[in-house]
């Protein structure tokens, strides 16, 4: 008898252990799904970051393919869910007849919310791997013919589509066949955009009838002046190209191009004002803190954060200028939240790192924190001390992790308070990092007391918050899976709408 119950225990305490060691896997995977971009960082390369999250991808898919297909309605960011899809079109559909079904609408309705360019670039990468099963052909077929837009994709698209048409032996037919295929032969085009690229090879002025990323080659080609091409171009470019332009027409002498930043969604918004002259961000403080606030406040209608009485610890040490392919962002995702959580809530107070010698900053959601600036140490154990003495309901630490002035003082803090201060007060502390570390396949965490979820936007904070509680060993894999099927269940159905 008393081996039996042995035997039992035994079972259960492996069984426990398998269920955590799961749990850790899936939220790990989750986590490096919000922050990593396959980018250069400030303390890891490109390299080890893409060997790092290929690694993860290949090993959740091989172990938990409902997961992983389900994480595609989590919020994560576009990178991630591209290569998910990538992922699963390589690996073949699943035999059950309802997984099956549920894979296929999830990868439609990923496919349909993903940017065109990152699109085709999937596509692309499908050819070179040689991708090209019966599903993924039909998959390539459906996204094609759900565009709005086909001329417009054939001509800011051409050499992509002429590949992808190949590969995944798709029948382009009329005008958009002899377009793609037969352009050198063509003498006219009904198709107006059509018929403009074609003449835009030997007649200047068709080139601003064109897209402007297209147009910018045959610019090139035809030697037009960069300040000439950037002044009639104007009408032809998006919202996002006229932002990505505007320092650079403003350097030629050429009138900005009109960008309505009251458009421009919360971390971008941050990341465009941190890229101003520092006297130009302070002749504009009222105007730009006027528009952050009111970005916020869009961002929380779509998905509220209730947090009550909440402070929250920000970094803008040296590594917050970020990397050279993501300057500042891990600066504009801190200042994005000072304000996504100042407009959630009334109790609010932040306590910023020390930049240099300076004494730590606190501010409120009065201040303008966009004139903060990259510098000094990572002192994450001064601003939380201030942070506990006021002591909130909740405690939001905004870090790429890398804490070293002095090294682990962040997790011990939070250790110590809950061992022997949270009788008297309890607070919920939480650590989101913007930043992927490779050597950890997920975001750096604080040490073992903090719970640590990834986010590459301050947007993302409110989804990727709702994995928390998972981190924390509070909720089982079986309702991780239960949680994303209902996600699942809602992305699905709010685009078959």
């Amino acid at each position: 008898m008393s081996e039996q119950i042995t035997k039992q225990n035994r079972d259960d305490v492996y069984a426990a252990q398998r269920e955590a060691s799961e749990r850790e896997d899936l939220v790990m995977f989750t986590n490096a799904c919000f922050a990593s971009t396959g980018q250069t960082e400030h303390y890891s390369s490109r390299q080890s970051g893409k060997v790092s999250i290929d690694f993860l991808h290949g090993y959740v898919l091989a172990n938990y393919r409902t997961v992983y297909r389900r994480v595609l309605a989590a919020g994560v960011n576009d990178f991630n869910r591209a290569r998910i899809v990538m992922k699963l079109l390589a690996i073949g559909a699943p035999e059950n007849p309802v997984d099956r079904a549920e894979e296929g609408r999830l990868i439609a309705v990923t496919l349909r919310s993903l940017p065109a360019n990152r699109v085709f670039a999937l596509f692309a990468s499908l050819r070179k791997l040689k991708i090209n099963n019966r599903r993924t052909r039909a998959v390539v077929r459906d996204y094609l013919k759900r565009r709005n837009d086909p001329a417009f994709d054939a001509v800011k698209y051409r050499s992509k589509l002429r590949a992808v048409a190949r590969h995944a032996h798709l029948e382009l037919n009329g005008e958009t066949g002899r377009f793609i295929f037969l352009l050198k032969d063509q003498k006219h085009f009904e198709t107006p955009l059509y018929d403009a690229f074609l003449r835009a090879h030997y007649a200047k002025q068709a080139i601003y009838e064109l897209p402007f990323s297209i147009a910018e080659g045959f610019a090139a080609r035809h030697r037009i002046p960069r300040v000439e091409f950037l002044r009639k171009i104007q009408r032809q470019m998006t919202h996002a190209e006229k932002q990505r332009v505007q320092s650079a027409a403003a350097r030629l002498g050429v009138a900005t191009p009109g960008v309505d930043l009251s458009r421009m969604p919360l971390t971008k918004l941050a990341l465009y004002v941190l890229s101003l002259p520092d006297d130009e961000r302070r002749s504009r403080a009222l105007e730009f803190h006027d528009l952050l606030r009111a970005s916020a406040r869009r961002v929380l209608r779509k998905r509220p954060i209730q947090l009550g009485k909440v402070a929250i610890v920000l970094d803008r040490s040296r590594s917050t200028c970020g990397s050279r392919e993501k300057r500042l962002r891990p600066l504009a995702v801190a200042i994005a939240i000072h304000y996504l959580i100042g407009q959630s809530t009334d109790e609010m107070r932040a306590f910023w790192t020390p930049s240099r010698n300076e004494a730590t900053d606190t501010t409120t959601n009065e201040d303008h924190v966009f004139l903060f600036e990259s510098g000094g140490q990572t002192d994450l154990a001064t601003p939380l001390l201030l942070a506990i003495e006021w002591r909130p309901d909740n405690i939001v630490i905004i870090s790429d992790g890398f804490e070293n002035a002095p090294v682990d003082a962040c997790g011990q803090i939070v250790f110590a308070y809950r061992e022997r201060l949270s009788r008297a007060h309890p607070i919920a502390f939480i650590h989101a990092n913007p930043v992927f570390d490779p050597d950890h396949f997920s975001p750096k965490p604080l040490g073992n007391a903090l719970n640590t979820i990834g986010l590459r936007d301050a947007e993302d904070l409110g989804a990727s918050m709702g994995f928390a509680k998972f981190a924390s060993g509070e909720a089982s894999q079986t309702q991780l899976e239960e949680y994303l099927g209902r996600l699942t269940d809602d992305l699905i159905g709010g685009m078959d709408e």
